[in-house]
This record gives structure tokens, C-alpha cells and sequence, in this order.
């Protein structure tokens, strides 16, 4: 069996009839009929039912169709799969991140890229998101993984990627909540430790803590999630995180959801609009996409609160 008589018994079906089938192949069409019949040959079964005007599926033609199809299938996905690999066999990938991407496994998503395009030279920088965004602007980076917030501009496109949640850590066994779920008025009189003013996280807290009626004592600023989490672990304060960092972070310490539910922007891909990607930030997009099962790529996606 060949997948030539596969694809030409397909286009018979497709088009009803040999002679249209053979057309839209731009063969002969006595060469269409002679691989169908080596087919059935093959088989040991009629696959169609010929008339002077059009042919028909046996009970045997409808099984082996919808094999034909899958297999044809599959060996399209593979030229597809073969001629990106092909483009994407050199070339530079400059990715910009901020460091609350937890519910991202960044380093393995970048470790899946390099296995399926070797040949591409990766750079990867990170900083808090006005950064990042400048150096989309300029031109310095190709893409940027970060929180998406609702404000985002709309000179950028923006996908998706991975949800999130806002928790509060607290030093381990320091706080006992009913039901685990803490209200951020609990814990007023503590000391935050957060990102420093103009970061999302920060904006976050001092948003949060509002609405709760006080204005939060932050004596402790840090560079990244993973240092608050070592300095909530050492009892010099609590911190309001996303969920994957504080979880992820390998810390002795206690997280909470919080009640009410404090919403966190999902954390994504973001590019500048207008601005045609090359083969390599087009390949890493979409390996992301999968890696994710997000949707492509669509406009600035809602997403409530600030960024980091």
C-alpha cells in the first residue's frame, strides 16, 4: 500500500468521480483508476461502487477512508512540522521575562525549544514589566513573558498563557485562619514585604489594602518573589504573592487564599504590534501555545489588577 493510493482513492471521494478527481491531481485519469484498483487489490475489498455518473463507498470504502484521511493527515503535520524546522534552523531569539512566572516553567519550556531548534541562539533578560516594555519598543527583545494587566497599551498584542491567583504568605505557624482563608485585615499590623514601589505586586498590595481600610507598612523591599519568600520565612513579615511563586518557592512558609479573592493578571506572552515577528520568535510563540494548550494569539486579553 502506497500513500499515493491512498491520497487518489481520497480525491476520488472527494470530487465524485474519477475524471474530476484526476483533474484537481492534474494526472491521468486512467492512472487514478489503476491505483484504486491496486488498492482494492491490496485490500481485498470493493472500496467503491462505480456508476456511469458517480462512484459510491462500499461499507469497506467508509472504513478505509477515514484511515486514508487520518494517515494523510499525519503526513501533512509532518511536512508542516518539517518545513518550519527547516526555516527555523538558525538565527537569534531574545525573550524578556519578569521573575513571577512560576506558573510557567520557563526553564523547561526553553529546554523543549533548544531540543527542537538547536540552532537557534537564545537571550534571555529579565526586569519588571515598564522595562521590558521599553525594550519591546526599542526593539531590544522580541517578546516579553510577564503578567498581562487589563491597562495594557494597545500597541501590544498579548496572549495568555497560564492563570494565577493572589495568596498571602505568612511565617510558618505564626497564623491560623477558619477555614485556612485569610482577610487581609488580619494581618494589618504586620510588616509587608513586597517588590519595590511601581512594580505590579506592589501596586497590588497597596490596591488591596485600601479597600481594606488601612495603608500597609512595607520596611522590607526585594528583587524578585523568591526573595520575599525567604524573608517571609525568616518571621520578618507577610506578603501578598501570586500562587505559583509562593508555592514554588521551596520556603518554610504558610500560604492562604484570601477571602475575598484577590484576582491576579495571567501571565503571557506579550509582542509589539505591527511589528512582523521572525521564523525564531514565531516558533517560540506558538511552542509556547502548545506547551501551555492556550488559543492563538488574539489582542490585549483582559486581565484584572497591576503587573509585576
Amino acid at each position: 500500500m502506497e500513500l499515493r493510493q491512498l491520497a487518489y482513492f481520497e480525491a476520488v471521494v472527494r470530487h465524485g468521480g474519477f475524471s474530476r478527481a484526476a483533474e484537481q491531481l492534474h494526472i491521468a485519469q486512467p492512472a487514478v483508476s489503476s491505483q484504486v484498483r491496486r488498492l482494492e487489490r491490496e485490500l481485498g475489498a470493493a472500496l467503491l461502487e462505480r456508476t456511469t455518473r458517480r462512484v459510491r463507498l462500499t461499507p469497506a470504502g467508509e472504513l478505509v477512508l477515514a484511515r486514508a484521511r487520518s494517515a494523510l493527515a499525519q503526513v501533512d503535520g509532518a511536512r508542516a512540522d518539517l518545513a518550519e524546522l527547516a526555516t527555523v534552523t538558525r538565527g537569534q531569539l531574545r525573550i524578556g521575562a519578569t521573575q513571577l512566572l512560576a506558573s510557567l516553567d520557563l526553564p523547561r519550556a526553553l529546554a523543549g525549544f533548544h531540543r527542537r531548534y538547536p540552532g537557534v541562539t537564545i537571550a534571555l533578560r529579565t526586569g519588571l514589566i515598564a522595562d521590558l516594555l521599553a525594550d519591546l519598543d526599542a526593539g531590544r527583545i522580541d517578546v516579553a513573558l510577564c503578567p498581562i494587566h487589563d491597562d495594557l497599551p494597545a500597541r501590544y498584542l498579548a496572549q495568555p498563557l497560564a492563570p494565577e491567583v493572589v495568596v498571602l504568605a505568612t511565617p510558618p505557624g505564626r497564623y491560623a485562619f477558619a477555614g485556612d482563608a485569610a482577610r487581609l485585615a488580619d494581618v494589618r499590623d504586620e510588616p509587608f514585604v513586597c517588590l519595590p514601589a511601581g512594580s505590579g505586586l506592589h501596586g497590588i498590595l497597596v490596591a488591596a489594602a485600601a479597600a481594606a481600610g488601612f495603608e500597609p507598612r512595607i520596611p522590607f523591599e526585594t528583587h524578585s518573589p523568591a526573595s520575599i519568600c525567604e524573608l517571609v520565612a525568616a518571621g520578618l513579615g507577610v506578603a501578598l504573592l501570586a500562587g505559583s511563586s509562593a508555592r514554588a518557592a521551596g520556603q518554610a512558609i504558610d500560604v492562604h487564599p484570601l477571602q475575598p479573592a484577590l484576582a491576579h493578571p495571567p501571565i503571557g506572552l506579550v509582542r509589539r504590534r505591527g511589528r512582523s515577528p521572525g521564523p525564531a520568535a514565531r516558533a517560540w510563540a506558538e511552542h509556547l501555545v502548545r506547551a501551555c494548550g492556550s488559543r492563538p494569539p488574539a489582542g490585549p486579553a483582559p486581565g484584572p489588577g497591576g503587573i509585576q
